[in-house]
């Protein structure tokens, strides 16, 4: 890159930068005026040749936050997170970054502008987790502008993300879960909800889950994507969750007994429709073979539960269910971390620890039990 400088009149300079030639093979030019001396000049000719060095743009100044954000979210987030953490950034971008501070001068941007964001968004009735999932993808992006050093401080960080105010899960027992087992058995979805509930396997992990992936034999099951539905682009298959995610699950004798009944009728049925049915080894297809799009199953088992009155029951407290049966029957955190597909044990922790108090309740019956007898 090279550029030179020329007097305009007292105090004025011009800086020509020579950026190369378009597609016909014309010169192209970029122009800054400068007020000031020739050492104020070729300061500034200085600081934009080492500017353009490190890839920052000439009009860095003149961006927007918007244009910010659309180009980080072409250039990193798609390329570098899941499909659906792209469409969760999107969303946050499209529908409450953008309409607030979009129009900013991403040079310009303040704490008391995000503030003021974050403020009215939990004023007019968003959660607190959705305001601060909010600000970590502002966060995020503003991070990026460092980096490329289109800004020197990540003001962001100066603004305190909204508290987020934690409940206690509080899973169904095994009274409870045998209810809805023997209801969900009376139709199609028994099957997919008692291997989410008897492994702990995630929705989607269920619903990518191939015959090829099963040993029946050894009892074990290899989870290796998930099925999820990506916006426009409709149902696809993805990676897990996290790398962690990708693992083995032993299966119980009864889930085995299940998927052994599943096959031999998924057969019969596929020998039935064998002139629509779409074959995809899938272990828990919809009605001709194709994948089951998850939303359908969320909303078979609400009608399960709702017949039962358990309105406040969902379908992922059912993997709630079998991790804290089996820590309350002595899986180990580490070993818990792993059958769940948990990126760390802190987050397993965080989740699962709560069932200390049911085992010290029993606990404690057992002593005063040992105690009434003595």
């Amino acid at each position: 890159m090279k550029g030179s400088i020329r007097r305009r009149s007292k105090n004025s300079w011009e800086i020509s930068l020579d950026i190369g030639r378009d597609s016909s093979g014309k010169r192209l030019r970029k122009f800054v005026n400068v007020k000031g001396s020739k050492r104020d000049a070729d300061r500034k000719l200085r600081g934009i040749l080492v500017s353009l060095d490190r890839g920052i743009p000439l009009d860095s100044k003149t961006i927007t936050v918007s244009d910010f954000l659309r180009r980080w979210l072409a250039d990193c987030v798609s390329v570098q997170t899941r499909p659906r953490t792209y469409e969760r950034y999107e969303s946050d971008v499209r529908l409450h970054l953008e309409p607030v501070i979009g129009h900013l001068k991403l040079s310009q941007l303040s704490p008391s502008d995000i503030q003021t964001l974050e403020s009215d968004l939990l004023l007019s009735g968003k959660s607190s987790s959705s305001v601060r999932h909010v600000h970590v993808v502002l966060k995020s992006a503003l991070k990026k502008t460092m980096k490329w050093g289109i800004v020197y401080r990540n003001v962001a960080d100066l603004v305190d993300a909204p508290r987020v105010q934690t409940t206690e899960i509080d899973p169904p027992d095994i009274g409870l879960a045998m209810r809805i087992f023997d209801e969900a058995f009376k139709g199609p979805y028994g099957p997919p909800i008692a291997f989410l509930a008897q492994t702990g396997c995630r929705r989607g992990e269920t619903l990518a889950l191939e015959w090829s992936r099963v040993d029946l034999e050894a009892g074990i099951a290899h989870i290796t994507k998930s099925l999820q539905r990506i916006g426009r682009q409709g149902l696809k298959f993805t990676d897990p969750k996290s790398r962690q995610s990708v693992r083995r699950v032993k299966l119980g004798s009864r889930i085995v007994e299940i998927l052994r009944e599943r096959r031999g009728l998924q057969l019969l049925r596929q020998v039935e429709l064998s002139e629509v049915w779409e074959e995809n080894d899938l272990v828990f297809p919809g009605p001709i073979g194709k994948p089951l799009d998850p939303a359908t199953l969320t909303r078979n088992f609400i009608k399960i539960v709702r017949k039962l009155g358990l309105d406040g029951v969902r379908l992922h407290d059912m993997r709630h269910f079998h991790a804290s049966q089996m820590y309350a029957n002595g899986l180990q955190l580490k070993d818990l971390q792993q059958r769940m597909g948990h990126s760390s044990v802190s987050v397993t922790a965080d989740i699962y620890t709560h069932v200390d108090i049911g085992m010290q309740k029993a606990a404690l019956e057992a002593f005063e039990e040992s105690m009434s007898d003595a």
